[in-house]
C-alpha cells in the first residue's frame, strides 16, 4: 500500500485538531510498539492517539487555527487528540508516564488555549466529569432532604399541639362533643322578605273631640 501523500497528512492532522476539544502532545522515544499498543488501549475510543511528523503537524494545526504548538513539536512527537474527557485522558497519559518513564508529556492545548506540562498535570489530578456530576447530584439531593425536614418539623409540631389539647378539651369534665351544623338552604331572592312577618304597627289612641 502506498504511503499517504504529505498533503493528504497534514489534512488528516487538521481535521484531528478541529474535531478535538484537547490534545496532549508527548515525546515518545524509548516506548516499543506494544508499549505503544497498551497506551491506545488504556486512553479508550475517546482519544485518538498518533505519531506525528513536526514539519507537517505546524502546517495542520496553522490550517486548522490552532496556534502556539511550534515550540512544543520538538524531537520525536505524538499527539493525544482528545474528543472525551479531557481530564480523564490527561490522568490515562500522566499514570501511563509513571509506569513508563519513556513518554513524556510536553504540554497541549484545550479550548484554544495552550497548556504547559505542569498544567496538563493539574488538569490529570481533577476528578472526572462522571465525579463531579454524582458529587453535584448528591449535594442537590441532600439539600433538598434538609429543606424538606425543615418544612416538615413545624407542621408536624402544630399537628401534635393540636391532638393534645382536643384530648385535653374532650376528657374535661361537662365536656360537650362538638354538634355538626347542616347548612342552611338558600332562599330564592324575593322570597326572603315575604318569609319574615313584619311588626305590626302600634293603633292610634282615640282623640278627644
Amino acid at each position: 500500500m502506498a504511503k499517504p501523500t504529505k498533503a493528504s497528512t497534514v489534512a488528516e492532522i487538521a481535521e484531528n485538531f478541529r474535531n478535538s476539544h484537547a490534545a496532549v502532545l508527548t515525546e515518545y522515544r524509548g516506548l516499543s510498539v506494544a508499549q505503544m499498543k497498551e497506551l491506545r488501549r488504556a486512553l479508550g475510543p475517546g482519544v485518538n492517539y498518533a505519531v506525528v511528523k513536526n514539519t507537517l503537524t505546524k502546517i495542520a494545526a496553522r490550517d486548522a487555527g490552532v496556534e502556539g504548538l511550534d515550540s512544543l513539536l520538538e524531537g520525536p512527537s505524538a499527539i493525544a487528540f482528545v474528543s472525551g474527557d479531557a481530564v480523564d485522558a490527561a490522568r490515562g497519559i500522566r499514570d501511563f508516564a509513571k509506569d513508563n518513564p519513556a513518554l513524556v508529556i510536553k504540554g497541549g492545548i484545550m479550548d484554544g488555549a495552550v497548556m504547559s506540562a505542569a498544567e496538563i498535570t493539574k488538569i490529570a489530578n481533577l476528578e472526572s466529569r462522571e465525579v463531579l456530576l454524582a458529587k453535584l447530584a448528591g449535594a442537590m439531593k441532600a439539600k433538598q432532604s434538609h429543606a424538606a425536614v425543615l418544612f416538615a418539623a413545624p407542621l408536624s409540631k402544630t399537628a401534635r399541639t393540636l391532638a393534645a389539647l382536643q384530648a385535653k378539651l374532650e376528657s374535661a369534665p361537662g365536656a360537650v362533643a362538638p354538634v355538626k351544623t347542616e347548612e342552611a338552604p338558600a332562599v330564592e331572592e324575593g322570597v326572603a322578605e315575604a318569609a319574615v312577618p313584619e311588626e305590626a304597627a302600634p293603633e292610634e289612641e282615640p282623640t278627644e273631640g
